[in-house]
C-alpha cells in the first residue's frame, strides 16, 4: 500500500488525523504505528504528535494482507472510477458480489481481483453489496485504510446511493417516504416483509417517468436493510417490474428491473467531491 495524503488545516497530526478524521479503529492504527508507516517528504518517520502545517504531504506506505478471492481468467465486469484508494465497478446483472463458498468463481470480486492481480495488486474488498439481481454500482476498497473509512461512510449514510427502478403499476404522487420497518418471512428462507418487529426502514422515491402500466423512479436509502428497495415498493402495491420474490410479474428474461445509477460523495483521501454514474 502506497499513497500520499495532503493535510488540509495548520496543526493537524498524524494521530488526530488517523483517530478523528478517519476514525480508523485502534488495532490499524497500532499496526501503521508499529509499521512506521507514515513519512515526511524525505520519507522519515514522523512524530505523531506533532503538529504539521497546511499543504504538508504524507506518504503512507505499509504491507497490506492479499485478499481471499480468486482471481477470475479475465476482468470481464467495467470499471468506471479509480483512484489509489477505491474502485468503483459496474456489477452486471444476474452476478453475485462475492462468492458464498470455494467453487463461486464468477463473482464479481473474482472479476475484480482478475483486475487487481494485473496490476500487480494483492487487496480488494468490497465496501457494500448489491442483489444478485441488481445492477450498478459498486464501492472497493484497494487497501485496509480504505476499508475501514468507507465503510464507516456507508454506515453513516455520508455516500448517497441513487438507485432506479421500473415498477408495476402508475404512482400518482410524484415523490414520497416509506418509513415501514422490515424483518425475515418466517414462510420463506430469503424473503424479508415488513413487520412491526423488523429493523427501522426508510426509502425515499421520486417519479422520473411514468409509462402506460408502469412508472419509472428514482430512490434513495436511509438505512440499507436486505432487500429495503424490493420489500418497499411492493409494500405500496407496486413491486418492482419482474421481481417475482416480491409478487411482481415474470419478465421473458426472468431479470426485475433495479439498477444501482449514481454514487456521490466527498472523498476523504483526495478531498474533492466524486460523483460517478453508470450507463445501462
Amino acid at each position: 500500500m502506497r499513497f500520499q495524503f495532503e493535510i488540509q488545516q495548520d496543526g493537524m497530526t498524524v494521530e488526530s488525523l488517523l483517530r478523528e478524521k478517519w476514525r480508523l479503529g485502534r488495532k490499524l492504527v497500532h499496526e501503521l504505528r508499529m509499521a512506521k508507516a507514515v513519512k515526511n517528504q524525505d520519507r522519515a518517520p514522523l512524530k505523531w504528535n506533532e503538529p504539521l502545517s497546511k499543504g504538508t504531504v504524507l506518504h503512507f506506505s505499509m504491507d497490506v494482507p492479499k485478499s481471499s478471492y480468486s482471481p477470475a481468467k479475465r476482468c470481464e465486469i467495467k470499471i468506471r472510477y479509480e483512484d489509489d484508494h477505491i474502485l468503483i465497478v459496474s456489477k452486471p446483472k444476474g452476478m453475485s458480489t462475492h462468492p458464498n463458498d470455494e467453487k463461486d468463481r464468477n463473482t464479481c470480486m473474482n472479476h475484480v481481483m482478475a483486475y487487481i492481480r494485473e496490476k500487480g495488486l494483492a487487496y480488494a474488498e468490497h465496501v457494500h453489496r448489491l442483489d444478485q439481481g441488481t445492477e450498478g454500482l459498486l464501492i472497493v476498497a484497494k487497501h485496509p485504510i480504505a476499508k475501514s473509512v468507507f465503510d464507516r461512510m456507508i454506515e453513516e449514510k455520508s455516500i448517497i446511493r441513487t438507485y432506479e427502478a421500473e415498477v408495476e403499476g402508475i404512482i400518482k404522487e410524484n415523490q414520497g417516504t416509506i418509513n415501514a420497518p422490515i424483518g425475515r418471512d418466517r414462510h420463506h428462507p430469503t424473503r424479508r416483509i415488513v413487520s412491526k418487529a423488523g429493523q427501522p426502514a426508510i426509502t425515499h422515491f421520486k417519479v422520473v417517468e411514468r409509462k402506460k402500466h408502469t412508472t419509472v423512479v428514482h430512490l434513495h436509502l436511509e438505512t440499507g436493510r436486505t432487500h429495503q428497495i424490493r420489500v418497499h415498493m411492493a409494500h405500496i402495491g407496486h413491486p418492482i417490474v419482474g421481481d417475482a420474490l416480491y409478487r411482481a410479474g415474470k419478465t421473458e428474461t426472468g431479470d426485475y428491473k433495479l439498477h444501482a445509477i449514481r454514487l456521490e460523495f466527498e472523498h476523504p483521501f483526495l478531498n474533492k467531491r466524486i460523483v460517478v454514474k453508470d450507463q445501462s
